[in-house]
């Protein structure tokens, strides 16, 4: 039977020290720690980059949010003005459509006259804005 010597220590731990022996001892040591520390270093600067750039456009963002929210309060404002006009504007049209027909109904009677329809006319610019 022919058998191969069992190794002496599992494998990774002769990867270790071949990389140990690599590296150069403890100064190769002292490199893998620094890069280690500073890779914490890195994340923290990286994450502070990150921050910075996001509030740098969202700051901007916001203002605009700001402004347009105004916009919107102001153009709602106006509107509700607006919409009063248009109901104020509507109220008159009828007003006036209904004076309108009572002189053409009595300028048409059958039995109009220039009295008559003088009467009617005189009698719509006394009447309230109502009726």
């Amino acid at each position: 039977m022919n058998t191969a010597p069992a190794p002496a220590a599992p494998h990774w731990v002769q990867v270790a020290l071949s990389v140990f022996g690599i590296l150069g001892g403890s100064t190769g040591l002292a490199a893998i720690a620094t890069v280690l520390v500073q890779r914490g270093k890195f994340k923290a600067d990286a994450a502070d980059t990150l921050t910075e750039a996001a509030l740098t456009l969202v700051q901007p963002l916001q203002t605009r949010i700001t402004e347009l929210e105004g916009e919107a309060l102001h153009a709602r404002s106006e509107l509700g003005t607006l919409r009063e006009q248009v109901n104020q504007l509507q109220f008159v049209v009828r007003v006036l459509t209904r004076t309108l027909d009572r002189w053409r109904a009595a300028i048409r009677a059958p039995d109009a006259t220039l009295r008559k329809v003088r009467a009617v006319v005189a009698e719509s610019e006394r009447l309230p804005d109502g009726g």
